[in-house]
């Protein structure tokens, strides 16, 4: 019986368990999205993971909507990234680059335009800035001939990654993000080669991942979805049809992995059985999983592997924790989540020095 501790093999890869670290935002970059050296601690501290999922890295400063977030487009990003990669690897972990471009939930006082999206869409509620929180503006629908450019910004995002020392690169595409806006039908109202019909709305996912994978090899490239339940106001009629035709698209480009974030008892049920028998890659789940669950879907073989987010914040050892069924520690309340602090970021300590 397969089991969350048993290695597996990832595009060029080798993880020694099936426990990802999944990408989670800190903002612990600089007004400029410079990673700052604290990043390299953090991550390092979290090697243990199989493979750790970086939080996500914008592509451009059109797509950078969050504060302090740490980009991929130029040569001071790189060269800061660089000392984080070298410390995870140093502390015998592996890194990827989760690629970002956030579409109509950048606030133009991010990055100084109107965002842009499928179409004229206005995201819910408030975007983050650094004047605070602001009500979200409406995005303007990308035209057709700034498709190539959208395309070639994850393109130079990818090649800065494998320049900065990570292992390979994940095209964010979930989470209401400017792939997703594309893909589900609440937000692309579009009726050109990129809207209506589902092979339209997945034409811009399966175009930037076949760049990625002409650009760095399908063995550094792996894909994330949000198959089902509405995120950040995004969310797919009949998602069922939609990501399975994605799935075998996917399929025949070739992927190191394919990570799914559920909404788990919602309204829509999973769509990763339907995935599953679509997709013949290596399959990696996400969603609130608990050691229990996460070990009955790698038994299964409902999954590959299971990225966990939230454990990894107040646990670095989370794996260590889970073998050896250490209870684990809770977050701080505070700023620290998102917050350019040390507090609530590395100082979480390891369970036996904890006891200690």
């Amino acid at each position: 019986m397969t089991t969350l501790f048993d290695p597996i093999a990832i595009g060029g890869l080798t993880l020694p368990n099936r426990i990802m670290m999944a990408p989670m935002t800190r903002g612990r970059g600089t007004q400029a999205h410079v990673p700052l050296p604290r990043m390299g601690t953090y991550y390092a501290q979290r090697a243990g993971a199989g493979l750790i999922i970086s939080e996500a890295a914008p592509v451009s400063v059109q797509g950078a909507g969050w504060p302090y977030s740490p980009g991929l487009w130029n040569e001071e990003q790189v060269a800061a990234w660089l000392p984080v990669t070298q410390a995870v690897h140093e502390a015998g972990g592996r890194i990827i680059a989760q690629l970002w471009q956030m579409g109509r939930v950048v606030h133009p006082a991010m990055s100084g335009e109107q965002p842009v999206s499928a179409s004229a869409t206005t995201a819910p509620g408030e975007a983050f800035t650094y004047e605070g929180r602001q009500p979200h503006v409406e995005a303007r629908p990308l035209r057709t001939d700034e498709i190539p450019g959208l395309i070639a910004d994850f393109v130079s995002a990818a090649k800065n990654a494998i320049h900065a020392g990570f292992d390979g690169v994940q095209l964010h595409g979930a989470n209401g993000y400017i792939i997703d806006q594309f893909l589900r039908d609440s937000s692309n109202l579009r009726d050109d080669d990129y809207g209506g019909s589902i092979e339209n709305r997945a034409r811009l996912l399966l175009e930037v991942t076949q760049a990625l994978v002409d650009a760095i090899g399908a063995e550094r490239v792996s894909v994330r979805l949000s198959p089902n339940g509405e995120v950040q106001g995004v969310v797919d009629s009949n998602p069922e049809p939609l990501f399975t035709y994605v799935a075998r698209e996917l399929d025949k480009i070739g992927l190191s992995f394919l990570e799914l974030r559920e909404a788990r008892g919602g309204d829509q049920p999973p769509v990763s059985p339907a995935i599953r028998a679509n997709f013949s890659g290596v399959l990696v789940l996400n969603g609130d999983y608990t050691l229990e669950d996460g070990t009955e879907a790698v038994a299964s073989g409902r999954a590959d592997a299971i990225s966990y987010g939230r454990p990894f914040i107040a646990n670095p050892d989370l794996v260590e924790r889970f073998r050896n069924g250490w209870p684990l520690a809770e977050a701080k309340p505070g700023p620290g989540a998102y917050q350019p602090i040390d507090e609530g970021y590395a100082d979480y300590p390891r369970y036996e020095a904890a006891v200690a």
